[in-house]
């Protein structure tokens, strides 16, 4: 597609709006996409003054409801609110449908996979996948060989990150299987669209999100012990300090669940119990948002005071759960990763719905010495680092800066792979009273239960707001817009449901006279 004829408004807000050689989100090449036609025509009756005035009303919101999160670091105070370009990201149902089956085809072979190597091994003795690669990566749990799991069920929760080339095709760039984070960010950013602009629903017909939390508590109240029929569910947090926490707070007071922290829980008996004011009760479900390393200070870090002494033999034993499951940072492994297209035809004897991003193995010598070769050119990450840290965008890097962390990819070559610069997809947002294009993905959340697989419409759409940037991480400058997947044409009812938008009211009262964060109404 030639992205110089791209035809674009040449008045009001989208007044000089370049697309670049870039896929363009909202503009194909004879304008806008159909399925932007509604969007585009309400945002282009609004002068820089009437959308200016929605933005401050949104970031008063975020502040006055404590939607933040944490900059690990930053010398100018960690507590940032998270910034939400209110212009959302829309998807035709069509296109929504087919990423929805292959996102849900890829964590069905993960859960396989997971099994497999806790268990028998065999696609690691059938040498799809090295043996070696699985055993000696840092979140193989050897301890938990042979051990087994509500179900068979080891990632409940999974965010999956995709991005859009330049000729629009939805790749996957990694997987989230032990504490994905940003579902809270998701819920609050369709909240706070639909007080600032609330006529958009209206004229569109967005599919609702709000059952998340709904379905969530559904499953993981189906992964209590046997014979618990009224199980008592908690969510376990590292605590306020964590970058995380707002969320953390947010979903335990949308489920109605206990939001606790290590010293809040014992074991006694192989049996969880948590601490309350009536005396000990016992806990069925564990909602971890702790990593594995610091869960049990028996059984990993001894140091640890954010875990539970005896949590993980109670875990072991059955009489209690946890989602994510313990050892599924193997099945995230960015050296896993390229192996996952064969996990889906081992175990499901299909073909990937979704493609991948070309990825080069530190661990091969000669992929190693292309990557060193080519660092200018490539992305290169630690295979298990998050949040946008422990990476080098080659082609944006100065040559002592490639030059500094090659070393550190020679001394440890297994904890890093090299792919591409991918021309990311961007989206329009406001800056300086017009729009302009920034870089986006999509991380979408599914949820993994009993007996189905169930995502919701949407997801999480990251924003490099820094302009040029590639990347969207919060931590590194990023924020997000609302997620729109419109309904098909043989839906009905699909207006945001009278759950949402109480929610919406109650939380989203005037910002001068709203109550104050939601962590502190717990």
């Amino acid at each position: 597609m030639n992205q110089e004829q791209i035809q674009v408004p040449q008045d009001g807000l989208f007044s000089g709006y370049d697309t670049g050689r870039f896929f363009d989100e909202m503009f194909d090449s004879k304008g806008p996409r159909p399925h932007y036609a509604n969007l585009l025509r309400t945002l282009g009756n609004l002068t820089a003054q009437e959308f200016r005035a929605r933005c401050e009303l949104a970031d008063l919101t975020l502040v006055n409801q404590g939607i933040t999160f944490t900059v690990y670091g930053d010398n100018k105070g960690v507590e940032k609110p998270f910034p939400i370009d209110l212009v959302p990201r829309v998807m035709p149902a069509d296109e929504w449908k087919r990423l929805e089956k292959g996102l849900a085809q890829r964590v069905r072979a993960l859960n396989l996979f997971l099994h497999d190597v806790y268990h028998d091994g065999k696609i690691l003795s059938d040498g799809v996948v090295p043996r070696d690669l699985i055993v000696n990566a840092p979140n193989y749990r050897r301890s938990f060989v042979g051990a087994n799991v509500p179900g068979d069920i080891y990632v409940h929760i999974c965010g999956t990150d995709l991005i859009r080339d330049a000729d629009g095709t939805y790749r996957v760039l990694e997987d989230n299987c032990r504490t994905p984070s940003g579902v809270s960010y998701m819920l609050e950013n369709r909240m706070i669209l639909m007080r600032v602009f609330p006529s958009l629903f209206h004229e569109n017909r967005v599919r609702p999100i709000d059952h998340y939390t709904t379905h969530l508590l559904h499953n993981l109240r189906q992964l209590a012990p046997a014979g618990r029929d009224e199980p008592t569910v908690v969510l376990l947090t590292p605590g306020v300090y964590n970058s995380a926490y707002f969320e953390h707070s947010f979903l335990a007071q949308q489920m109605g669940i206990e939001l606790v922290e290590g010293r809040d829980l014992f074991v006694d008996d192989n049996t969880v119990f948590m601490k309350t004011t009536r005396g000990p009760r016992r806990v069925d479900v564990v909602y971890r948002r702790v990593d594995d390393d610091f869960l049990d200070p028996l059984v990993f870090r001894s140091d640890s005071a954010l875990g539970v002494p005896g949590l993980v033999n109670a875990y072991r034993t059955g009489n209690v759960a946890l989602a994510n499951g313990i050892g599924t940072g193997v099945a995230d492994d960015k050296s896993v990763y390229p192996f996952v297209p064969a996990m889906i035809r081992y175990y499901l004897d299909q073909d990937p719905l979704l493609e991948q991003v070309e990825t080069y193995m530190g661990w091969k010598q000669d992929e190693l010495d292309h990557m060193c070769d080519h660092a200018h050119e490539l992305v290169i990450k630690a295979t298990n680092e998050s949040g946008g840290y422990g990476m080098l965008m080659g082609p944006q890097a100065t040559k002592d800066e490639v030059a500094e962390f090659l070393v550190g990819v020679k001394a440890n070559p297994r904890g890093y792979i090299g792919q591409p610069l991918i021309s990311l997809s961007r989206s329009p947002c406001f800056f300086n009273d017009a729009f302009e294009g920034r870089h986006v993905d999509l991380r979408p959340y599914i949820l993994c239960g009993k007996d189905d697989v169930t995502i919701v419409p949407g997801g999480l759409t990251r924003v490099a707001l820094r302009k040029g940037s590639y990347v969207v991480n919060s931590s590194q400058g990023g924020g997000s817009k609302d997620t729109w997947v419109l309904a098909d044409s043989h839906s009905t009812g699909m207006r945001q449901s009278q759950s949402m938008e109480g929610m919406a009211q109650t939380q989203s009262m005037s910002p001068l006279t709203n109550a104050g964060p939601i962590q502190e109404a717990q």
